[in-house]
């Protein structure tokens, strides 16, 4: 009988604690444990800003711009090589300086742009890792 107590008491417990959970907070956790969400917030966030609104005439909004409509390769390319002079982007200029992001691998470049095309684009596709390698050995090839 102790025994049964015990295992009635723990069940309790624990469904007590799973109805005091915040869905808000669990979905807010998860979009903050994002890959793509977490390599825009060390590389891109000091010039797109925190809400992807960009700084007017100089870095250019990635929130619900035309941008997001490009193709992959498109995409990708300018993260891997950077981009420099005017850009049009919703009708707006822009002069500011993309450097190339290189340096990031290319998980981390599909999981940004793919988290970027979700949260300010409200585009599903994803960018796959093999893309961007494809992307990568392209660009590669030019130079020579």
């Amino acid at each position: 009988m102790g025994s049964l107590r015990i295992f009635l008491l723990v069940i309790i417990a624990v469904t007590a604690g799973c109805k005091n959970r915040d869905p808000k907070q669990s979905q807010q956790k998860a979009m903050t444990n994002n890959p793509g969400k977490q390599v825009y917030n060390t590389y891109c966030l000091a010039c797109h800003q925190a809400d992807g609104s960009g700084v007017p005439g100089m870095y250019p909004p990635l929130k619900k711009a035309d941008w997001a409509h490009l193709d992959d390769e498109k995409i990708i390319t300018i993260v891997l090589q950077g981009y420099k002079g005017e850009i049009e982007v919703d009708g707006d200029i822009y002069n500011g300086q993309m450097p190339s992001q290189h340096f990031l691998t290319d998980k981390q470049v599909a999981d940004v742009l793919t988290w970027l095309r979700t949260e300010y684009g409200n585009i599903k596709k994803e960018i796959t890792p093999q893309e961007v390698s494809s992307v990568r050995k392209e660009i590669e090839e030019n130079k020579k």
